[in-house]
């Protein structure tokens, strides 16, 4: 697989809605963040991103929806260890009737660089019935303007190949 290179400075361009600085706890034999806890940071990078669109009532159980992860890959481009800052920027791709798609970069602050990518497919569903549901047009329009948005930027998206929405 060719190495992937991101410029910080383009991936700065999307807003971050996460950041966090890394406590030794988060840290593996290695020396570096184990693989557990980029699951963990890029999932409230997903909660950050409903916040800044101000839908995270959609996901927070009130309503009776929420979302479902179905499929997601992983780049770990550079080391992240303890007390770097990181910040999460999601990058809106594609959304269907059901499913939506997108792409969450981490930022290292004091690395000065993309230390991984976070690819995610993910479905709306029914909390009642624990099905899947058509995206309401209450989360589907802003998607849709920051899908719209994302797909101006000058720079290509770093995706696997595998997922659509």
């Amino acid at each position: 697989m060719p190495r992937i290179h991101l410029d910080v400075d383009h991936v700065r361009q999307l807003p971050s809605v996460y950041s966090t600085t890394i406590p030794s706890d988060y840290l593996d034999a290695m020396g570096h963040m184990n693989v557990m806890w980029y699951t963990h940071l890029f999932s409230m990078g997903f909660v950050g991103l409903m916040k800044h669109l101000g839908l995270m009532e959609l996901f927070d159980g009130s309503r009776d929806s929420g979302s479902f992860a179905l499929e997601n890959h992983v780049r770990y481009l550079s080391e992240v260890r303890a007390g770097h800052t990181i910040h999460i920027h999601p990058r809106a791709i594609a959304r269907s009737e059901k499913r939506f798609h997108v792409l969450y970069l981490m930022t290292n602050e004091d690395r000065q660089d993309v230390s991984a990518t976070y690819e995610m497919l993910s479905t709306y569903v029914n909390l009642k019935t624990r099905r899947t549901d058509r995206i309401p047009d209450t989360l589907a329009a802003p998607l849709d303007r920051l899908i719209e948005e994302h797909r101006q930027l000058s720079w290509d998206a770093p995706l696997c190949g595998v997922m659509t929405a």
